[in-house]
């Protein structure tokens, strides 16, 4: 019967219902996966539910679906699995709540390759346009190859033009790249990325909300979109025309509180209409080489360089502008990114910037009401914060 355990039990709910199905997904969190399975099979769920799975609960499917991934040589991962990245999304979780349209953690994820907890420290999504110029894939390729060789992992979406360039830069330089499908794990979409989707398979790995088998379809990408956002610490913008889905990529990127770069373009391109768009807006912040996007999601590799001769207060390696961020931020009120952005006078994207840079410096944290501050700012910072005029 359905739901003999979690993992069998969440194939079946990810078979039932067209994702991101946040209904579910709280009716799942509460009840768990197995009683949920029961719930949903027999139609004993509330009117939201019922909505979100009324047309496919008689599809139990589970046992097939399990059979047919690991004929492709693919697993479910689950949030019962050390691997599930829980941390990246949290947000979509908290952004649910909030009632952002496309959000919600997955029930589960398909997965090829390697752990999903297995893409380095730092991750960047990489997204664009399918009909990209020859001047967005060598800028997408560059950039992807730089940021692999210094160890940040490249989330994109398998697609033509800069989402195929991105997952090939960062190949080129052996470093791990992650692709979302749209599509069932075992359908190779676009036709043309089969042999790129078994490369970046046996580099870094393939995930996909979807059942196998499943093909592609516009809202699907919609909804894929949302899970290239999350698994990135920030959303870089290579290229994109005044409607696409890498500008839906950069909204849910907003959303739920991660930087979001865009790449300046010739001001004659149609594609990169969008790009400018987000930096005229100040929904984004200029990428113009490797040195801005480690500005917006912080240093590459904790590692590199000599260990210091001391102990070195987090607050004095930051820069006048993350210390006005800082020092807006309250102990016990959080504050979201807009309100800090009107109490410093710093554009927004710049204050989600350095958001993610004091989050990863241990300085300040997220929380479900917004962002605060963790440490305590000394006599002296405080001082020099004020000398500063700050």
């Amino acid at each position: 019967m359905t739901g003999s355990n979690p993992r069998t039990a969440r194939a079946y709910l990810l078979r039932v219902a067209e994702p991101p199905a946040i209904a579910l997904r709280a009716f799942v969190a509460r009840h768990g996966p197995e009683r949920a399975a029961e719930l949903v099979r027999a139609g004993q769920v509330p009117v939201a539910v019922d909505k979100e799975t009324s047309a496919r609960r008689h599809l139990d499917r589970a046992a097939r679906d399990l059979e047919h991934a690991a004929a492709a040589g693919a697993r479910l991962v689950t949030p019962e699995d050390e691997e599930w990245p829980s941390w990246r999304f949290l947000a979509l979780e908290l952004a649910a709540r909030r009632g952002v349209r496309y959000s919600g953690e997955p029930i589960g994820l398909w997965a090829r390759g390697r752990a999903l907890t297995g893409l380095g420290d730092r991750t960047l999504a990489v997204v664009g346009a399918r009909a990209a110029t020859r001047y967005g894939e060598h800028v997408a390729t560059d950039l992807a190859h730089g940021l692999a060789q210094e160890g940040v992992g490249v989330v994109s979406g398998a697609a033509y033009g800069i989402d195929g360039a991105a997952h090939k830069g960062a190949l080129a330089a052996g470093g791990t790249t992650a692709a979302v499908l749209a599509c069932g794990i075992d359908v190779p979409y676009p036709a043309g990325h089969a042999r790129l989707l078994e490369h970046i398979a046996e580099h870094g790995s393939v995930v996909s909300e979807y059942p196998p088998g499943t093909k592609p379809a516009r809202y699907r990408f919609l909804a894929r979109n949302r899970l290239i956002a999350a698994l990135g610490d920030g959303t870089l913008v290579v290229e994109a025309g005044r409607r696409s889905g890498a500008r839906n990529t950069a909204a849910t990127a907003h959303a739920i509180g991660r930087p979001v770069l865009a790449v300046p373009g010739p001001i004659t391109s149609a594609m990169s209409l969008g790009c400018h768009q987000l930096l005229r807006d100040g929904d984004a912040a200029l990428a113009g080489n490797l040195a801005d996007v480690r500005a917006a999601i912080g240093p590459f590799d904790a590692s590199a360089g000599a260990e210091p001769a001391g102990e070195i207060d987090p607050v004095d390696e930051l820069d006048q502008e993350a210390k006005r961020v800082l020092e807006t931020l309250g102990r016990t009120v959080a504050r979201d990114p807009e309100q800090v952005a009107a109490a410093t006078g710093i554009e927004l994207a710049s204050v989600r910037a350095n958001l993610t840079r004091l989050e990863l410096s241990g300085l300040a944290r997220n929380g479900e009401l917004g962002w605060q501050r963790i440490v305590a700012l000394s006599a002296a910072d405080a001082g020099r914060h004020t000398a500063h005029g700050t």
